[in-house]
């Protein structure tokens, strides 16, 4: 029971904790340092290519509406609010750093624990290896991010910001949907 009522609370938490206008431009700032280093690597890859995806403005807006929700504040709840001590609560350096991992490593297991159970059209982008090192880049500054401000929306947020632009920009929609042809 204490668990539970632990868990609730870490969620009232993250939720209420509104960012303030440091918070933004911290996350703002780490988010800039993730592009800087995970465009290169993905172009250079070949994971990532310039792929404006080529469907109604409708379309567009729902994979963006709906990616808010599905990955960004689903996966931002679990892997960063449920599993991450809330900055009010002090922990140490040595517990953020333990639980940050832990998250991150679940973090990067679940998608292709996901793409084989629940969304298989993830199969086999969750297993390839270059989205896992971005996916773990992602996990890092948005556990990065909430540590710093306490908020689930800066995460919530950068997660979804990097979601849609891979989806709409960068060639992920064609990726997870193979029904998508590309002009």
């Amino acid at each position: 029971m204490a668990a539970i009522q632990t868990l609730v609370y870490r969620l009232i938490l993250a939720i209420s904790t509104l960012p303030s206008a440091q918070d933004w431009l911290f996350s703002a700032t780490i988010l800039l340092s993730l592009t800087i280093i995970a465009l290169p690597i993905g172009f250079y890859l070949g994971f990532l290519e310039v792929d404006i995806l080529k469907v109604s403005r409708l379309r567009i807006a729902t994979i963006i509406g709906w990616s808010f929700f599905f990955p960004a504040v689903s996966e931002e709840v679990f892997f960063r609010v449920l599993l991450l001590p809330h900055p009010s609560k002090n922990a140490s350096i040595s517990a953020q750093w333990i639980w940050g991992c832990i998250s991150l490593i679940v973090f990067i297991v679940y998608h292709p624990l996901n793409a084989v159970t629940f969304f298989p059209a993830g199969c086999p982008t969750f297993f390839h290896p270059v989205f896992l090192l971005l996916a773990a880049l992602l996990g890092i500054i948005c556990t990065i991010s909430y540590l710093y401000s306490g908020s689930l929306w800066l995460p919530v947020a950068i997660h979804w910001l990097v979601v849609a632009v891979w989806l709409v920009l960068l060639g992920g929609y064609a990726k997870l949907n193979s029904e998508y042809i590309k002009n």
